[in-house]
């Protein structure tokens, strides 16, 4: 049963959150005081911090675009999507996901295969990647399309919406829906244009340079000459990409990447009413590559802990609104954990936004017994 004080408000925890507040202190149960910053999660506290967020939370996956989106939208939203769990879809957001679950089931045919390793999840990555350009080539036209590319030293993964290709011209594009019949607002619509010119990037990127391959391999640990299940093989013979190992299957992504035809520079964001799918409007744009660079080149900064994580710009703050943790106030500059006879008390130093005086709240947790 869990037990209570009385001089504190009891909150019942999940097992996944318990689990992390254990963490913090099970190497370390002679210390009585804790720093959530620094010793149990790296997305909170100062710089001196052992990992960063990259190592702490993306180290077998590498980033996404999107975790590079969110971060230019707020950091400190992000680093508390990381620490405490991102907050529950809503039902705008999984309106948006069944759309394009419908838009990709127009030209693809999903079949499932059973991974084993980590070496079979990044094979299966690449080979639909094969899959992809070859029906780009036939057929004009594919969609879902996952890339794995790198920014400075850090392995990007990308999965490109929609992807056109008429007289040797490929277009990138990439639909919003919203469940209101009207355009975004101007930082909505920046962020949307981040996402699209992170796609660019990673494609302008995998045709001018070699896939890194031996430093892939050391970043995630994988055993090139691993020998594939033979159903992973003969979904990549079916894409006409005769494989044994992970290392054939890389080679096999750097060639197809190697022979792909530039992607324009005027990008493609479309805009769709949820309720109907009617078209909003759309946003045709070019590509900075000098802007979102700089975007990128400041995400890695966040998510490799060379900085603290920013809020938002002053006249912006209108998204802390609609920010879930907000209105949940969780909001906070610096916490400790109180360790006492296997009760553990979390205080919160609420500073909502950047007001000048913090008001410090005493969250008690209690052990299962």
């Amino acid at each position: 049963m869990w037990k209570e004080t009385s001089e504190i408000p009891i909150e019942i925890v999940s097992d996944e959150e318990m689990s992390l507040i254990e963490a913090a202190f099970a190497s370390t149960s002679h210390r009585t005081y804790y720093s959530l910053g620094r010793d149990i999660e790296d997305g909170i506290g100062s710089n001196t911090q052992k990992e960063s967020l990259l190592r702490r939370f993306k180290r077998k996956s590498g980033l996404f675009v999107t975790d590079i989106t969110s971060t230019e939208w707020c950091e400190k939203q992000k680093e508390f999507f990381l620490v405490c769990g991102k907050p529950k879809a809503s039902e705008a957001m999984k309106a948006g996901s069944a759309r394009h679950a419908l838009l990709e089931q127009e030209v693809i045919t999903k079949v499932e295969v059973v991974i084993r390793s980590a070496e079979e999840h990044w094979a299966l990555k690449m080979i639909n990647f094969i899959h992809g350009t070859n029906q780009l080539f036939l057929d004009g036209l594919t969609r879902e399309l996952p890339l794995i590319g790198f920014a400075e030293d850090v392995c990007v993964v990308g999965v490109i919406d929609e992807i056109r290709m008429k007289t040797g011209t490929i277009t990138l594009v990439e639909t919003k829906t919203r469940s209101q019949n009207n355009l975004p607002s101007e930082a909505q619509q920046r962020n949307g244009r981040l996402q699209l010119m992170c796609y660019k990037y990673l494609w302008d990127s995998l045709l001018a340079h070699p896939f890194p391959t031996k430093h892939f391999l050391q970043l995630f640990s994988l055993k090139p000459d691993y020998m594939l299940s033979q159903e992973i093989r003969e979904f990549a013979m079916q894409a006409g990409a005769p494989v044994q190992t992970l290392n054939d299957v890389i080679g096999k992504y750097q060639y197809v990447c190697s022979m792909l035809p530039e992607a324009q520079d005027q990008l493609l964001l479309r805009y769709e009413y949820q309720k109907d799918q009617s078209l909003i409007g759309e946003d045709q744009y070019l590509y900075d590559s000098y802007w979102v660079a700089d975007r990128i080149r400041s995400s890695l900064e966040f998510w490799k802990g060379e900085r603290e994580a920013s809020y938002v710009l002053e006249n912006e703050r209108w998204k802390c609104k609609h920010c879930k943790f907000v209105a949940a106030r969780i909001s906070w500059v610096e916490s400790v954990l109180v360790v006492d006879d296997g009760c553990v008390a979390l205080v919160l130093f609420d500073t909502v936004l950047h007001p000048a005086a913090t008001r410090g709240v005493l969250w008690g947790f209690s052990k299962k017994k």
